[in-house]
């Protein structure tokens, strides 16, 4: 059975930091291109951060030099380093697991990220 289950979320303040982290089990992690996604109340789901089972990574134009994306795969978790957060970063944020080539495809649960003065 896979599992993805995400950690890290909660309040701060806007220019503050956080750090999520995703820890992946029951499933070959180091194939699977890792993903941070979010949703913001009344809107629909984005991409935020990648990172390819190459570690080749890819943000989002809101995120691009504030967030950095990372995977350790002997410890089978991916991290998403969130600097200098804005009130718009407020959602939810959840972690996906894809391997394409086997059409599989696995969500976390999300945690809650507030961003407010």
């Amino acid at each position: 059975q896979v599992q993805l289950v995400e950690s890290g979320g909660g309040l701060v303040q806007p220019g503050g930091s956080l750090r999520l982290s995703c820890s992946a089990s029951k499933f070959t992690f180091s194939s699977y291109d890792m993903s941070w996604y979010r949703q913001a109340p009344g809107k629909q789901r984005e991409l935020v951060a990648a990172i390819t089972s190459g570690f080749i990574t890819n943000y989002s134009d809101s995120v691009k030099g504030r967030f950095t994306i990372s995977r350790d795969n002997a410890k089978n978790t991916v991290a998403l380093q969130m600097n200098s957060l804005k009130p718009e970063d407020t959602a939810v944020y959840y972690c996906n697991a894809d391997r394409p080539r086997a059409a599989a495809n696995f969500w976390g649960q999300g945690t809650q990220v507030t961003v407010s003065s």
